[in-house]
């Protein structure tokens, strides 16, 4: 596998919004596989960061999977959009401002705590299981448009989580990891058992 044919093959492998938004670099001195910061408003390109000597270790199913899990999950989060968070910060920032011109100590503080409760609600949100768990799924579907069967992408994406794990030498999943697995398993049919609401919605 070389570099250059690898980023190109991911590139043409990508949803044409997931190229539009995001940066693939190559980074070797990290210990992890890959890995994306999480999105900040202010940086609209979106980068993922791959080691390609760690990246070398899975096969071509389990790398396409896992490159269009990682652009699912940076693509599907939104700073910007009409929900009550939106406007506790809007409405934190507006009252900032005007406390601020009105030089009231008080009402400065207050407003900055409203915009910041927004802007951790927004932050909680973003980082929810259901997030992770509908990245999960947004690359599976994905895959079907690039010629894999559901069970065969879920499949890939599940040992994925699992080699990554190995490869990163760590001795078990995390929380997320393992309702990922598990919401993986029913989709691939090797589990009858589906994550349920309460437990998608969890952070």
């Amino acid at each position: 596998m070389t570099q250059d044919a690898e980023i190109y093959h991911l590139l043409d492998l990508m949803p044409a919004s997931g190229r539009m938004m995001t940066q693939l670099v190559s980074k070797p001195q990290q210990k992890t596989v890959i890995d994306s910061p999480f999105p900040l408003p202010w940086k609209p390109m979106r980068r993922i960061f791959i080691n390609f000597d760690l990246w070398q270790n899975l096969s071509r199913s389990q790398r396409d999977l896992l490159l269009l899990r990682t652009v699912s999950w940076v693509s599907n989060i939104r700073w910007i959009k009409l929900d009550i968070n939106q406007g506790v910060v809007l409405a934190g920032v507006v009252g900032t401002v005007v406390e601020i011109s009105n030089q009231d100590a008080v009402g400065v503080m207050l407003a900055g705590s409203l915009a910041a409760l927004g802007l951790a609600q927004i932050w909680k949100s973003n980082r929810s299981s259901q997030v992770e768990l509908e990245a999960d799924e947004m690359a599976i579907r994905v895959a079907q448009r690039r010629g894999y069967s559901e069970v065969e992408a879920a499949h890939a994406l599940l040992q994925a989580i699992e080699r990554v794990a190995e490869i990163e030498n760590r001795t078990s999943l995390d929380f997320l990891e393992l309702i990922r697995s598990q919401n993986l398993r029913a989709i691939a049919k090797l589990s009858p058992v589906i994550i349920p609401d309460n437990i998608r919605q969890k952070t």
